[in-house]
């Protein structure tokens, strides 16, 4: 048989396979707890639900309009004017996606060309590198040091070129749980503008932060024909599976990522689509304000145990993530430990490489997902504790 590299595309021998859809495999194969993948062990709204059957059973089971339902994309609307003080045209401005993945894939592929160059924030999530790459573009990292992960202007500043065409900002960020400020962010936009760079906004924990609050980049002076604004309903209403993102844009960008989702993925499912708006109108602040509530709680249960179990760590200020160095458990690289961890200690997380462009940078930390039940993370304390404990590490 042929050579199998010689049979597939040069841009898919430059990254990977998914890790922390790997690690979920792990997971299972060792029946660990899995704090690897970012999916919520507990149940979406109970309104939500309801919606959802209620749509399906009003037949609304057909292709929606390519870009997102009418009721979705005016909720929307609704909500940026109402928490952000930003006015978003519906039916210009607005893209519905099957996912913040998939959005992230349509953004890059309608705004970069060959060779252009991409600016990265690291740790990163996953997707991001890989992304730029399938649109023929250049990722350009810039590594942030731990603890405290701080953007500086100047750093920032150093790897921009004429080949720049955007930077990725994920805040509240993935894995690292850092919420940028609005200093950094003030100094994303000041370079933006003076570089004419456009910024992409990872925002799908928006509503999920502890410390700070979370500012859009969209919103700063000159910054609403530059930014591109990606999120989604799945973190906040603890619908992974459903996969709805969502994309807001200046109408010509958005002219562009709509023709690019079209022939990706014609459309998000419609009848979730009319149960997320119902979402969107009726929970309200209340619901957010529980959400961050109950986030807290689960992050203190499980960092308590991080702690009692030797990990190292900075305490997340948003999303539901923890990056922990275990250098002080072992002096085995990520990848060894975190299997380990899974087969002897039956707990899953990711290991810290997949997040960093050289991965010797993550070889002695992973990343935990505490986006589960009090009841897990007790149980899942437990086991680390245990395997701290019992000469394993």
């Amino acid at each position: 048989m042929a050579n199998s590299q010689a049979r597939t595309a040069r841009r898919t021998h430059l990254f990977t396979e998914s890790v922390i859809r790997e690690m979920t495999r792990v997971a299972r194969e060792h029946d660990a707890i899995n704090l690897a993948q970012g999916f919520p062990d507990f149940s979406a709204p109970e309104l939500l639900k309801e919606a959802a059957c209620a749509a399906i059973r009003a037949d609304i089971n057909q292709y929606a309009i390519t870009w997102g339902t009418v009721n979705l994309r005016q909720a929307l609307a609704e909500k940026y004017a109402e928490r952000y003080g930003m006015e978003v045209n519906t039916e210009q401005e607005i893209t519905v996606t099957c996912g913040a993945t998939e959005a992230m894939a349509a953004v890059m592929l309608s705004i970069v060309e060959p060779g252009d160059e991409v600016i990265i924030l690291e740790p990163f999530y996953e997707n991001y590198g890989p992304d730029a790459v399938l649109s023929d573009a250049t990722p350009v990292f810039l590594p942030l040091e731990a603890p405290a992960y701080r953007l500086e202007k100047d750093h920032l500043e150093a790897l921009i070129t004429n080949r720049t065409r955007a930077i990725v900002v994920n805040t509240p960020n993935n894995p690292t749980g850092r919420v940028f400020d609005r200093e950094e962010l003030q100094m994303i936009a000041d370079l933006c503008l003076q570089y004419d760079i456009l910024a992409v906004t990872d925002e799908i924990y928006e509503h999920i932060y502890y410390e700070g609050e979370h500012h859009v980049l969209a919103t700063f002076d000159g910054m609403r024909d530059r930014t591109i604004i990606i999120s989604g309903l799945s973190k906040t209403f603890s619908v992974t599976g459903w996969r709805i993102g969502t994309i807001i844009a200046p109408p010509d960008l958005t002219d562009a990522i709509r023709k690019v989702h079209d022939f990706l993925t014609v459309g998000a499912p419609a009848p979730l689509q009319e149960a997320c708006a119902v979402g969107i109108r009726e929970l309200g602040q209340s619901y957010y304000e529980g959400l961050t509530i109950d986030y807290r709680e689960r992050r203190d249960v499980f960092l308590s145990a991080l702690e009692d179990s030797g990990f190292k760590f900075s305490t997340p200020e948003g999303a539901y993530y923890v990056l922990a160095d275990f250098s002080g458990l072992s002096s085995e690289d990520d990848t060894t430990f975190s299997k380990r961890l899974a087969e002897d200690g039956g707990v899953a997380s990711v290991p810290g490489s997949s997040f960093f462009s050289v991965p010797e940078r993550g070889h002695s930390v992973v990343r935990f997902a505490f986006c589960k039940t009090i009841k897990t993370l007790e149980a899942a304390g437990e086991r680390l504790r245990e395997f701290a404990s019992t000469g394993h590490s």
